[in-house]
């Protein structure tokens, strides 16, 4: 099976979030390749969540678990200690009162 490339799948997902009047950010450019990706929903109340990308063991599927969620500060303290382990990281900023980031979508789970 073909793999898309990490930079493939931000471009991909700013377009979608584009698509939806939803406002994102390259906020650290990690591995073209095969970097990891990290997104962080910004809900403009002084709060915050992480998502990264996680792996059911048991069925082998690709999913996003919620790494970290409350107030932006502390948020922004987990994302730091996720790019201090992994410097190819990519960081995407998703911007919505909403709290909408898309990642339950078909595509993009």
């Amino acid at each position: 099976m073909t793999r898309l490339t990490a930079e493939f799948w931000v471009h991909a997902y700013l377009a979608r979030l584009r698509l939806s009047d939803i406002p994102a950010f390259v906020v650290a450019h990690g591995d073209d390749t095969a970097g990891a990706v990290a997104i962080k929903l910004n809900t403009l109340d002084g709060n915050a969540a992480l998502f990264v990308r996680g792996f059911d063991l048991m069925t082998g599927a690709r999913r996003w678990d919620r790494l970290s969620d409350g107030p932006e500060a502390d948020v922004d303290a987990a994302l730091a200690r996720q790019r201090r382990m992994d410097p190819d990281l990519w960081v995407i900023e998703v911007e919505d009162r909403q709290g909408r980031h898309l990642l339950d979508e078909p595509g993009l789970t």
